[in-house]
C-alpha cells in the first residue's frame, strides 16, 4: 500500500470554490480500482487549508490516479487557479 498525504491552501477569498472541485475530485478517484481511500478534510480553524488522505494499492495505482482524466482536469487544470499545493507527502505503512 503506498499512501499519500496533500495539503492545499485556497488563495483569499476562494476557499469556498475549491469545495466542489474536491468534491468532483474524490467522487471520481474513489471509482479507481487501485484506490482505496480517498478523503479531503477541512482545517477546524483555518477554513483555507485543506488536508488529502489518499491510500493506493501500490506505485502502479498511484499513477494511474495521477494520469487520469479527472485528476488532470481537476487538481491540474481548475485547482491552481483557486488554490496552493502547499506540501505533498508519500509514505508506507510499517509492518
Amino acid at each position: 500500500m503506498v499512501v499519500l498525504a496533500v495539503t492545499w491552501m485556497a488563495k483569499a477569498g476562494h476557499d469556498g470554490d475549491v469545495v466542489p472541485i474536491f468534491a468532483k475530485l474524490t467522487e471520481e478517484s474513489r471509482k479507481e480500482p487501485g484506490c482505496l481511500m480517498y478523503q479531503v478534510h477541512r482545517h477546524k480553524t483555518e477554513p483555507r487549508r485543506f488536508f488529502i488522505y489518499e491510500q493506493y494499492k501500490d506505485d502502479a495505482a498511484l499513477e494511474a490516479h495521477r494520469t487520469s482524466p479527472h485528476f488532470l482536469q481537476h487538481a491540474r487544470k481548475e485547482l491552481p487557479k483557486v488554490a496552493d499545493r502547499v506540501e505533498g507527502h508519500l509514505y508506507e505503512p510499517l509492518g
